[in-house]
């Protein structure tokens, strides 16, 4: 089976193999199990991997480079649209040679691939949607299309696009479906904690504005001034982490709030083990693996209603829902601690979370790949 891989992630070709994001490689290394060809269409680059890139893990792949797509400045978006031409045409010509295509949506490459895969009726297909699939959500025009086109039956045949939530109203081409991180070997039994003396919070993620991780240090500012001990650790990096750190020096927060960096999932794991609370108060999100990750060891959840977030923590069962007026949702944080059976909302979490490991996951891969069509 030849395997084609439509995606905008960006690919480094090393002496010993193909490096891209280590959270999307991780995934794609269990779908290529169970093909004996790969092509990936997807904008190449010639510097050298990062702590956060890994390899991909198959005997014959290879990769098809294409010209990465901006429309972020006028010079970006001439380069873009001259390159256009060449761009679907090796997308096409990919497609013609394909057993079961792949595409990577939303994303510039996501949106060629979704256009020119209406040519291919009859090849089998899946669509991974790794954004907020939410259909009342504000999204950029390009996002909107893409949803269009994969939903539509008329256009967009034998495919399976998988989506984050289960949304009312949908057409039989989209499959509510989730991300994974742990195995069934890594499941813990229910460790109860204890809520009475320094709170442990933890922040997961880039320090970008997306992400919004100055409103999760603002929560424990806010905390501590309500006399609650609390303390902060941020995992992840990004062009934030300097205004950060200022912010959080110039508000004498040193003592409580701590910047780990890029670590290893290993590393991470070890932090949520020991973990009461988890902030991500995130402007946008398809199905968020901090939370998801954080709720497997049980550690609550406190998070913004985006995407399927809502649905994720049972409407409030398994974890706490803010807005982001920071006045209310540190009032409603200290509302739940102090009034809440944490106990019970921490094992609600730990429950749900631990039904989707990475063995039900393949499971549910392997299926879709050998789907009959």
């Amino acid at each position: 089976m030849n395997f084609v891989i439509v995606s905008h992630v960006v690919h480094k070709l090393q002496q010993d193999g193909i490096y891209a994001y280590e959270p999307y490689v991780r995934e794609m290394n269990i779908w290529l199990k169970y093909v004996s060809q790969t092509t990936i269409i997807a904008p190449v680059t010639e510097r050298i991997a990062t702590p956060i890139e890994t390899v991909y893990k198959h005997e014959n792949i290879a990769v098809n480079a294409v010209r990465s797509i901006q429309f972020t400045s006028v010079l970006h978006v001439l380069k873009s649209v001259l390159a256009l031409p060449r761009i679907c045409f090796q997308i096409f010509k990919a497609f013609q040679k394909a057993d079961h295509i792949h595409l990577r949506c939303p994303g510039n490459m996501g949106l060629l691939g979704c256009i020119i895969q209406v040519c291919f009726p009859k090849t089998p297909k899946t669509a991974k949607y790794a954004g907020n699939w939410d259909p009342k959500s504000k999204q950029p025009l390009s996002y909107r299309f893409q949803k269009w086109v994969l939903g539509n039956t008329f256009l967009t045949k034998n495919i399976s696009v998988l989506v984050y939530g289960d949304w009312k109203n949908q057409s039989k081409n989209i499959t509510p479906f989730f991300t994974a991180s742990f195995t069934e070997t890594d499941k813990v039994s229910f460790k109860g904690r204890s809520y009475a003396k320094a709170l442990k919070f933890v922040f997961v993620g880039s320090l970008v504005k997306g992400k919004r991780p100055l409103i999760a240090i603002k929560i424990i500012e806010k905390l501590l001034k309500n006399n609650i001990d609390a303390n902060l650790e941020l995992y992840g990096d990004g062009i934030l982490r300097k205004e950060l750190e200022v912010y959080v020096q110039k508000n004498r927060l040193s003592k409580n709030i701590h910047f780990k960096g890029n670590q290893p999932l290993d590393v991470v794991k070890q932090a949520l083990l020991n973990a009461h609370f988890l902030i991500l108060a995130s402007k946008s999100e398809g199905w968020p693996k901090a939370v998801a990750e954080a709720m497997f060891f049980g550690v609550i959840p406190i998070a913004t209603t985006v995407s399927c977030v809502a649905e994720m923590l049972g409407n409030g069962s398994r974890g706490i829902l803010i807005s982001l007026d920071l006045e209310k949702a540190v009032s409603k944080i200290m509302k739940i601690i102090m009034e809440n059976d944490l106990h019970v909302m921490s094992k609600l979490a730990q429950k749900w979370s631990q039904t989707y490991t990475l063995d039900y996951f393949e499971a549910e891969i392997k299926q879709l790949i050998y789907a009959p069509q």
